[in-house]
């Protein structure tokens, strides 16, 4: 299995685990994990970190991340991401500037996405990029 880049929404609810659902997320995430198959950009980091406003809550997922390096962001991806955009407006399909370039990275990666994210599903049937499926 090739590397997975795991969206913010997958982040965030792995790391609140309490509800069922959460927790098999959880579980999903963490055997990505130990397969040393799970991967982030700065956005997600940028994302997941600006949700936490308490300074020692936001320092302990700090420190957490900091295993995780960030897959490099160049630019041409800003420019696919854009054109994913344009492609995916053009359609009627309105999207974030990040989850554009969520897709150019993983698509330039050759990388599947793992996220809950709605918007995703939308936008894969526009833009060639791939949804990881939970096992």
């Amino acid at each position: 299995m090739k590397a997975v880049l795991v969206d913010t929404c997958i982040w965030s609810l792995a790391l609140r685990g309490k509800s069922p659902r959460n927790a098999s997320i959880a579980k999903e995430l963490t055997a990505l994990i130990h397969a040393e198959k799970a991967t982030i950009i700065g956005p997600i980091r940028q994302e997941l970190l600006s949700g936490y406003s308490d300074f020692e809550q936001f320092n302990k997922l700090k420190n957490k991340l900091i295993y995780f390096p960030n897959e490099p962001i160049i630019d041409e991806d800003y420019e696919t991401a854009a054109e994913f955009s344009n492609r995916c407006r053009n359609k009627g399909i309105q999207g974030s500037h990040i989850d554009f370039l969520i897709c150019a990275v993983a698509h330039r990666l050759k990388l599947s996405i793992y996220t809950r994210d709605k918007d995703c599903s939308f936008y894969s049937r526009i833009i060639p990029v791939l949804l990881y499926s939970e096992s």
